[in-house]
């Protein structure tokens, strides 16, 4: 199955791609890869999800967070190739949760993550990956999200 008619199917629309909120650019392709600049959970240019896990927001909550960073970062990698058919794999992805002092599931808030890229784009999907808890993020944001991707 075609990945755009597998994000039909999913009811997925991409958002356009974010414009940098400060001195740098959304994606960089080098070589074979892509990689992206931090994504936050922002939808029609408003943070969905702020605060910190364990404190403000709960791991489900934190988890569509995740994924609103992912379909933003999916969106600009599509700007970048073009196509689907140009992607080869997901490589990483590196997802920093803004946490609660006693707060311990940043792999469970990233999850909303990686298990959005496998339903996408199946084996091409699983990737490496780091969950990193943070004190504060920018814009108050609940995560950010940041891919390396390898394309044709």
């Amino acid at each position: 199955m075609k990945i755009d008619e597998r994000l039909i199917e999913m009811g997925i629309i991409l958002p356009q791609a974010a414009k940098p909120l400060a001195a740098y650019v959304p994606g960089l392709k080098s070589g074979e890869y892509i990689y992206t600049s931090g994504q936050l959970p922002i939808q029609n240019g408003e943070l969905v999800y702020r605060g910190k896990l364990g404190e403000d927001l709960s791991v489900e909550e934190g988890q569509e967070a995740a994924r609103l960073c992912t379909l933003n970062s999916l969106a600009i990698i599509k700007d970048l190739i073009g196509n689907w058919d140009n992607l080869i794999r997901i490589v990483k992805i590196t997802g920093y949760v803004q946490s609660a002092p006693n707060f311990y599931d940043q792999p469970q808030v990233i999850n909303g993550a990686s298990q959005l890229l496998e339903q996408i784009f199946g084996e091409a999907g699983k990737h490496a990956r780091s969950a990193v808890g943070a004190a504060s993020l920018p814009l108050n944001a609940a995560c950010e999200i940041e891919m390396v991707v390898k394309v044709k």
